[in-house]
Order: C-alpha cells, then structure tokens, then sequence
C-alpha cells in the first residue's frame, strides 16, 4: 500500500477551547448536540402523548443521565474489566476518556422504568417515544470519536482509507463514519418515519433495539477489535456479541406488539 494515496488524518486538538480550567473538547460538544437535538425532537412529539412539559424534562434529564452513568459502567465493566479490578478508582477516572453504548443503553432503560412509573405508562409506551430521539446523539457521539481519531477501522486499501495518528502507517477503514451514516442517520429516518403512524405498544422500541443491534453488528467486521480483548473464536468482537442480545430482543418485542395489537389510545398529529 502507498501512504501517500490516502487520507492523512490531520492533527485536530481533542479540546476546542479553554476558558479557566474549564475545556470544552468535541466529544463533550458533540454528546450536547445530542442532547439538545433529543430535547427539540420530545417537545415536537409531546403533543401526541397524555404527558406534560414537566414530565418530559424530568423523562429526559433522567435519561440523559442514564447515558452517561450507564456508558462509563459499560464501558469499565464490558471493556477494561481488568483495570477496574487492579485499580476501583478508575470507574470514576471519566478524564481518561471510554464511554460503552450498551451499557448506556442500561442506563437509560433503568431511568424508563422509573419513569414511567412517575408517569402512570409502561415502560415499553416510553421506550417507543425515546427511541426516536437517539440515533441523533449515536451518530453526533461517532463524529466525535471520529475528530478525536480513536475507535478507527481494519486496515484496508479501499479509495476512501484513513491513515490515523497512533494507528500506525497503514490505511484504515473509518468505521466512525460508516456508524454515524448507519447509526444515526440511516436508523434516524427509519425509526422517525416509521413512529410517525402510530404502532402498536413495544414496536418502535423493538426496532430501535433490532436497527442498531444490526447496524453495529455489521460495522464491527470493519472496526478494529480492542487490543485487549480481540476477537473470540468465532471470529466477533466484544461489541458483536453485545448487540447479538439486543437483536433477539427487538425481534422478539416487534413480533410481540402486532401480536398483542395494543395500539396506544388516539392522540393529536404530528405537525
């Protein structure tokens, strides 16, 4: 492979500016972005639903803290169980950087069924009303990791390889890319156009769970595997044996809501 016929990924500082001790950094802008994108998309569904403004703020503040909670414990207990037992305090050594989806997924699936308890729904009526708002955070979050240059691709001589500092001289896929384009804008579309009829109970959720599962299944055969963990015997990753529960749930939840036909009782249009 010739270095020069590929992408040179430039060197971008991780911190956009600093005011103080204070650092604003992409990643942290970006997991705003989403945020606020997820806060714009409620207020523009809470019409169709019997919740207030404040349940909603109460719904996504808890949520949002489900994200981050949950990704940090994923990321130490699914990803770097082994620094964890040598050092506990690194749990909480956030600076250091590692966030997991899936355990993120926990999170926020604790904070819904507190929630929902608060607001007289089940779980799986929230759940099909969150599920919407996420693939635009998923998708802002894999831009960030593309700016930072971590979480590269296989190496590979494909037109459009990235050569990324600290990955060595070859070129590599950037798989970051390919999971914002699958993760958050492709799975965006489908589940908003698909929420915007109503559905029955359990089925928006369930195809949010079925989309990522596999979408990110997919990608992670052109991710680099974690150093320390690998590939198991079968040849998936970490992230792949991950999402292979999540695909059997959104498969089993779909096939359970057209089963049951608990439609949600008639609300306002979205406008």
């Amino acid at each position: 492979m010739v270095e020069s016929s590929y992408l040179v990924f430039p060197s971008i500082d991780p911190v956009i500016f600093s005011v103080g001790p204070l650092s604003v950094r992409w990643y942290g802008l970006m997991y705003l972005i989403g945020f606020v994108a997820a806060y714009i998309l409620a207020h523009k569904r809470l019409e169709r639903t019997p919740w207030s403004k404040d349940q909603l703020s109460d719904l996504l503040f808890w949520g949002f803290l489900g994200v981050i909670l949950g990704g940090r414990i994923g990321y130490v207990l699914f990803y770097q169980f082994g620094l964890f037992l040598d050092d506990p305090l690194y749990l909480f050594k956030i600076w250091t950087g590692g966030m997991s989806f899936h355990g993120g997924l926990v999170g926020v699936i604790i904070a819904l069924v507190i929630q929902a308890r608060r607001m007289n729904a089940s779980l799986l009526q929230v759940g099909d009303f969150v599920a919407p708002l996420v693939p635009i955070g998923l998708g802002a979050g894999r831009i960030g990791n593309f700016l930072n240059a971590e979480l590269w691709g296989r190496t590979t001589d494909v037109p459009w390889a990235v050569i990324f500092p600290d990955a060595g001289p070859e070129p590599r896929h950037p798989s970051q890319l390919y999971e914002f384009a699958l993760e958050g804008v492709v799975l965006f579309a489908i589940l908003w156009i698909y929420s915007a009829k109503p559905r029955p109970v359990g089925a928006v959720g369930g195809l949010f769970l079925l989309g990522y599962g596999v979408f990110r299944f997919i990608i992670e055969f052109f991710r680099e595997p974690d150093a320390h963990i690998g590939l198991y015997q079968m040849g998936f990753s970490q992230g792949q044996l991950l999402c292979i529960p999540m695909i059997l749930i959104g498969l089993f939840l779909m096939l359970r809501a057209y089963k049951k036909g608990n439609y949600p009782p008639a609300t306002a249009q979205v406008k």
